[in-house]
């Protein structure tokens, strides 16, 4: 009997729409909350003239403070928020802090924000946005928002590059605060492999995708079960897709100044072998696109796959949607197609602002970027959001990463900051501009199910999405 998955989250079109994964709808991207990086939705589809009601409105800090107006799309980031208003207080009495937490609808904030940035009134001092909404957002520039390259420099030396940089504006400057790497990693169901006769030694001797596919039709051939496989491939998302580029050091978008280009060798590369275990049965399609979604849960708790791989920010969804699988899972570094390749991509993530109209700018960027990259910030959001902290002076304090009283230390079976302490060098990023809404459209709509659902060849799909993008360059 299967097991039912705990909740049903909000109807995640794109496990990031201009991101990693995507959807049939790509208007919709993802959020990131403690337990979810997925999906809140995208369009509002509510008329624009209306007033936006919110979802829930708090008020923490000093009343005698500098007041703040800080809106998200996720309430447990306004919680974050709020205790890190308590903590910036305690340590600047000189400077402190009362705010005003509003929590809108995913589409009902980001429209909201770009009116006002647009209009020049109606804005909050600080403001979450999705990775996929950033290039929308940083269009304006500092006409829009306020550079946090001085808030952010006492953490520079710690913070991971690639991160910081998804956040960058055209111009140089850094305009979002992280709230996490979203380090790609590969995720192993030990319990099932053992049974399979498959060690953890023989999982980490895995260093390329030859090595991979290996293992994964040594593990068909002992389950020998219809409906068992290794892994699953994606048509609804482009995880897999961003791994690949990010192993040769590619980039589909072009970046700010290039052109789109999807007909990449990483790119061919990844789907041809993902043809290729689909035709021999190391793979199947995943149900509903991909693993972040009601189906995906159902499909790995009935262990109908033992491997996958995904962001870090993954490991809630066994927290919160997958609670039986405590202990059965390994984290391990993602194959690479040659050896020495980097093996790990950024992906996901929110970027939070400062906007031009903040009543005081300059107070507004350093509590932000304390919040979000001190060492006092980064133990709360590993503690209480479960996100893999871009400040990596916290990934060798003991004391933290190897607490065994921390829900995500306890669930899998080796420590998931000794994996990215593993991958830290190797972690690549994928940029996310103007024309990455057209691409994930595209690849997610036609692309993907053009080759791993209906057959078409690699080639010729990517040809005819590519002259599908070229109309919009």
């Amino acid at each position: 009997m299967k097991k039912k998955v705990i909740g049903l989250m909000v109807c995640m079109a794109l496990v990031v729409s201009l991101l990693p994964g995507c959807s049939k709808d790509n208007t919709k991207d993802t959020s990131s909350d403690a337990a979810k990086e997925e999906t809140s939705g995208g369009e509002s589809g509510t008329d624009e003239s209306a007033e936006v009601q919110p979802e829930a409105v708090t008020t923490v800090g000093d009343p005698k403070g500098t007041h703040m107006e800080i809106w998200s799309f996720v309430e447990l980031h306004n919680t974050y928020y709020g205790k890190m208003v308590e903590k910036w207080n305690e340590k600047n009495p000189d400077r402190t802090i009362e705010a005003t937490f509003t929590t809108y609808p995913y589409g009902d904030m980001h429209n909201k924000l770009i009116m006002s940035l647009q209009t020049g009134e109606g804005a909050p001092d600080i403001c979450d946005v999705e990775v996929g909404q950033f290039p929308n957002v940083v269009a304006g520039v500092d006409t829009w928002l306020y550079p946090l390259d001085d808030a952010a420099q006492p953490y520079m030396d710690t913070m991971v590059p690639a991160r910081m940089e998804t956040y960058m504006g055209s111009d140089g400057h850094y305009y979002g605060a992280p709230f996490h790497v979203g380090a790609t990693v590969m995720y192993y169901n030990m319990a099932a492999l053992e049974e399979a006769g498959i060690t953890q030694a023989d999982v980490d001797a895995v260093v390329t995708w030859d090595d991979y596919t290996a293992l994964g039709e040594r593990y068909i051939a002992a389950v020998n079960q219809e409906g068992k496989y290794f892994t699953s491939v994606d048509t609804g998302g482009t995880d897999w897709l961003w791994l690949a580029m990010a192993e040769y050091g590619e980039d589909w978008t072009g970046g700010f100044d290039g052109k789109a280009n999807i007909e990449l060798d990483s790119v061919k590369n990844m789907l041809n072998m993902q043809v290729g275990w689909l035709q021999s049965g190391v793979a199947e399609v995943s149900p509903d696109g991909h693993v972040d979604l009601e189906a995906g849960f159902q499909n790995i708790l009935d262990h109908n796959i033992v491997s996958f791989p995904k962001a870090m920010w993954y490991m809630s969804r066994f927290i919160n949607y997958m609670p039986e699988e405590k202990g059965n899972w390994y984290i391990a570094p993602c194959p690479v197609f040659e050896a020495g390749q980097p093996d790990s991509v950024g992906i996901g993530g929110t970027g939070t602002v400062v906007t031009q109209q903040a009543a005081d700018k300059e107070l507004a960027a350093d509590f932000l970027c304390y919040a979000k990259m001190s060492m006092e910030g980064e133990q709360m959001n590993w503690e209480m959001l479960g996100f893999d902290v871009c400040n990596t002076a916290m990934w060798t304090d003991e004391s933290i990463i190897h607490d065994d009283a921390n829900q995500y230390n306890s669930f899998f079976r080796n420590y998931p900051y000794d994996v990215l302490n593993k991958i830290k060098d190797n972690i690549g990023k994928i940029s996310v501009v103007k024309i990455s809404p057209t691409i994930n459209e595209e690849i997610c709509n036609v692309t993907l199910n053009a080759i791993l659902e209906d057959g078409t060849a690699v080639d010729d799909a990517l040809k005819s999405s590519q002259e599908v993008i070229d109309l919009e360059q």
